[in-house]
């Protein structure tokens, strides 16, 4: 049993008791997580609080990965071109312009494609001034 109250020693202090509510709510706020996130946590990696610290703080760092693009890692350039439905090349040029994280790419690559279309849309405009004054020309 992870918490016997007639050993007040070491060992026991190192052990997290999900039987006890303030064992739960003190180890929680210790950790900065939900009791359930600390339930979990607990029954993936044991009972020993350093074991569950460590879990905690490894979900914590890839949690805020997930959001960062990495160019050194090739898997991560093939996930963010399929994802963003653009060439590596693109990719690169993009972290290089907006920064690593994926928000700030996502946002810059939109602006990109405004801008391309609405440039798209004067030059169809220019075009189609062009022929019908060329139209008016012949006509007179």
């Amino acid at each position: 049993m992870a918490d016997d109250k007639t050993k007040r020693g070491g060992a026991d202090r190192k052990l997290i008791a999900l039987t006890e509510r303030y064992e739960v709510a003190y180890w929680s706020k210790k950790f900065k997580v939900t009791p359930a996130k600390l339930k979990y946590a607990v029954k993936k990696v044991g009972h020993s609080a350093t074991k569950v610290e460590d879990y905690i703080k490894l979900q914590k760092h890839r949690a805020a990965d997930k959001s960062r693009i990495a160019l050194g890692e090739a898997y991560e350039v093939r996930y963010w071109s399929k994802k963003f439905k653009i060439t590596p090349a693109r990719l690169k040029a993009a972290v290089a312009a907006a920064g690593h994280s994926s928000k700030k790419v996502e946002a810059y690559l939109i602006a990109q494609k405004a801008a391309k279309k609405k440039a798209g849309k004067k030059a169809a405009k220019k075009t189609a001034k062009k022929k019908t004054s060329a139209s008016r020309k012949k006509a007179a």
